[in-house]
C-alpha cells in the first residue's frame, strides 16, 4: 500500500481535522512504545511566524558543524515526506509507509485526528533512526498541539507571536501567546524573538513559573543589519555575517534566533561554518524565486515570479518590508477563516495589483470577493478562475504568488520544483 492511500484512510479516523488535545496522542504513544522518550535532544519551536525558517537556521547551523539532525515540520508543500527529515534526508516511502501502518495498528481504529496519529509516526521514525539533535515544530498553539507530549527538551524556542487561528487559540495576543508559551518545559532554557508587550509578559511569567531561563532578543542578543551582511551579538562576542539566504530582511531576526540558542547552549559551530551555513540555508515557499516550470511561460519575458506561503497579517507585515520600495502584482488565493482584508491592507504599498484566485480542493475565500476587498484598500483588482489565467494577465515586471501555503505547494508542484 502506498503512503498516499494510508494517508487518506487516516483523514477518516477523526470527524474534526483539528481538536487541539494530548490524550488521543499520548494514548497512541503508549502503545507504540512511548517512542518520544527515545529521541535526542529536542529543540521545540513554536510561534506564530517564522517557524519554518528558524527550523531551517537551526538544521542548517548543526549540519554545517557536523551533526546529524532530525526535523519535523507542519504542513507540507508537496509532498507529506517533507514533514519527517531523518539524519540521512526525507524519510523514504517504504519507511513512512512502515511507521503509518504500525501506528494504524497500535490506534485500533480508535478516534484520532490525522495531525495526531502523523505526529506519533514521526517520533517513532525518529526513535528508531541515530540522531544528534532533533528539531520540532509546533503544528498549531503548543499547549495543546500534539507535539507538546516531548520531554526530552534542550531548548525551546519562540519565533515571533501576532493573530492567526483565532477561532482555536483566542481573540486576544496575550491568549494566543499563552498557549505557545505552553510548550516551556521545567528548567528548561528559553530563546524568544522580541515580542509585543502583552506577549512578552505572558512569556516570561510562564518561564518564571516552569524555573525555566528566559534569553531575548534585544535584551541577550542583537542582530543588526549591517552594509551586505548583519551583526550579531552576545555574551560571547560579535560576530559580522553575511545575509541569510532566505530572502527578507526578517530573516536575520529568524537566523538570530537559532543561533543565539545554539550559542547559549554551547553547541553552535565555528564562525566559518555559521557563514557556510547562511549562505545555502534552504526553506521552500518564503520569498522564494520561481526559477523554471511552465508558470514562467505565461508570463512577459524578463518577468520575475516569486512565491510566499505567508497568510497572516502578521506575515503580510513582514513580507511588505521586505518588499519595500517595489511593485509587483499580486497572485493572491487565501484559505477561509485567513484575515484576507488586513493581509491585503498591508501589502497594499508593494501591490501594482491583485489577480485573486481559488485555492483548488480547499476551503477558501472566494475570488471575487478577495478582489472587492483589495478594492477598498484601493488596489486594482480582478478575480479568475485560477493562477494560469491570471499570470497573463500582470503587467509590473514582478509577480507574487502569496496568501496560503497551499496554493504555495500547489505552484510549486506545477513548476516541477518539489522540496527535497
Amino acid at each position: 500500500m502506498s503512503s498516499d492511500t494510508l494517508l487518506a484512510q487516516l483523514h477518516t479516523l477523526h470527524p474534526k481535522l483539528i481538536d487541539l488535545s494530548l490524550g488521543r496522542t499520548e494514548r497512541l504513544l503508549a502503545a507504540l512504545g512511548n517512542p518520544q522518550l527515545k529521541l535526542p535532544p529536542v529543540l521545540h519551536v513554536a510561534g506564530t511566524n517564522g517557524k519554518g525558517s528558524t527550523v531551517a537556521h537551526l538544521r542548517a547551523m548543526l549540519e554545517a558543524g557536523g551533526k546529524r539532525v532530525q526535523t519535523y515540520i507542519s504542513p507540507h508543500l508537496v509532498r507529506f515526506h517533507e514533514r519527517i527529515r531523518l539524519s540521512d534526508g526525507l524519510i523514504s516511502e517504504a519507511r513512512l509507509v512502515d511507521v503509518l501502518e504500525r501506528c494504524e495498528a497500535a490506534n485500533d481504529g480508535q478516534p484520532i485526528t490525522f495531525f495526531e496519529i502523523t505526529t506519533a509516526a514521526g517520533f517513532l521514525a525518529f526513535a528508531e533512526d541515530e540522531a544528534d539533535y532533533c528539531i520540532v515544530e509546533v503544528g498549531l498553539g503548543g499547549r495543546y498541539d500534539s507535539t507538546n507530549v516531548l520531554e526530552n527538551k534542550r531548548a525551546t524556542l519562540i519565533t515571533p507571536i501576532g493573530m492567526d487561528h483565532q477561532n482555536f487559540l483566542g481573540n486576544s495576543l496575550a491568549g494566543i501567546a499563552g498557549e505557545k508559551a505552553g510548550i516551556i518545559r521545567n528548567g528548561t532554557p528559553v530563546f524568544s524573538a522580541a515580542q509585543e508587550p502583552e506577549a512578552m509578559a505572558v512569556i516570561e511569567v510562564e518561564a518564571a513559573r516552569t524555573d525555566a531561563t528566559l534569553k531575548v532578543a534585544g535584551r541577550n542578543w542583537t542582530a543588526v543589519a549591517d552594509g551586505d551582511g548583519w551583526t550579531f551579538s552576545d555574551a560571547a562576542g560579535t560576530l559580522c555575517l553575511p545575509m541569510p539566504a532566505l530572502a527578507g530582511a526578517h530573516q536575520i531576526g529568524n537566523a538570530a534566533l537559532a543561533l543565539a540558542c545554539l550559542r547559549s547552549l554551547g553547541i553552535a559551530p565555528s564562525p566559518d561554518r555559521i557563514e557556510a551555513a547562511l549562505r545555502t540555508v534552504t526553506w521552500p515557499a518564503r520569498l522564494q524565486p520561481v526559477t523554471r516550470g511552465p508558470l514562467l511561460n505565461l508570463l512577459a519575458t524578463g518577468t520575475r515570479l516569486w512565491l510566499d506561503g505567508g497568510h497572516n497579517p502578521h506575515a503580510a507585515e513582514a513580507l511588505a518590508q521586505a518588499l519595500a520600495g517595489r511593485k509587483l502584482d499580486l497572485v493572491v488565493g487565501m484559505l477561509e477563516g485567513k484575515d484576507a482584508a488586513e493581509y491585503l491592507r498591508l501589502m497594499a504599498p508593494v501591490a501594482a495589483s491583485v489577480k485573486a484566485v481559488p485555492i483548488p480542493g480547499e476551503a477558501c475565500h472566494d475570488s471575487a470577493h478577495l478582489a472587492e476587498l483589495a478594492r477598498r484598500v484601493g488596489l486594482k483588482a480582478a478575480a479568475f478562475p485560477d493562477v494560469q489565467s491570471a499570470l497573463p494577465a500582470c503587467r509590473a515586471g514582478e509577480v507574487l504568488i502569496c496568501g496560503s501555503l497551499y496554493l504555495a505547494g500547489q505552484v510549486l508542484k506545477a513548476s516541477g520544483m518539489i522540496p527535497d
